[in-house]
């Protein structure tokens, strides 16, 4: 999203990519979508978010499905929120703008990734919160 933001910006004047069919960052990342919500580039926004599930992913501690179960949850939730947000701008993508951003796509794999990583500790979490410990 870094790069991306620098694009949107005016810093970079071009965002680099592998020569292949259908990829064209530079006309994804400008494109009125990518300035719909708030007049603001969604790369700032994308960076946002992703400094929000960081922040979820470290806090708390080794202790915090015991001790604050309620962490782990808002990490599923907000991993969801992002999963939900990585489908929905690859599909606008693919069907409103014709044309795929590498970065973009790198960055909804990576968001698919965490999924499967937040899944064991929400799941102990609620566990926890439910009364159910073995």
């Amino acid at each position: 999203m870094g790069l991306v933001t620098l694009y949107q910006v005016g810093i970079l004047k071009h965002l680099p990519e592998p020569p292949l069919p259908r990829l064209d960052a530079d006309r994804v990342d400008a494109s009125a979508e990518a300035y719909a919500l708030l007049e603001l580039p969604d790369g700032v926004l994308g960076l946002g978010s992703y400094a929000a599930t960081m922040a979820l992913a470290a806090m708390g501690g080794q202790d915090r499905v015991t001790e604050r179960p309620w962490l782990p949850l808002m990490l599923a939730v907000k991993v969801a929120f992002d999963l939900s947000q990585a489908g929905r701008l690859t599909l606008n993508q693919a069907s409103k703008q014709r044309a795929f951003c590498i970065w973009c796509l790198l960055a909804a794999a990576s968001t698919a990734l965490t999924a499967p990583l937040v899944i064991p500790e929400a799941y102990a979490a609620l566990r926890r919160l439910l009364g159910k410990t073995s």
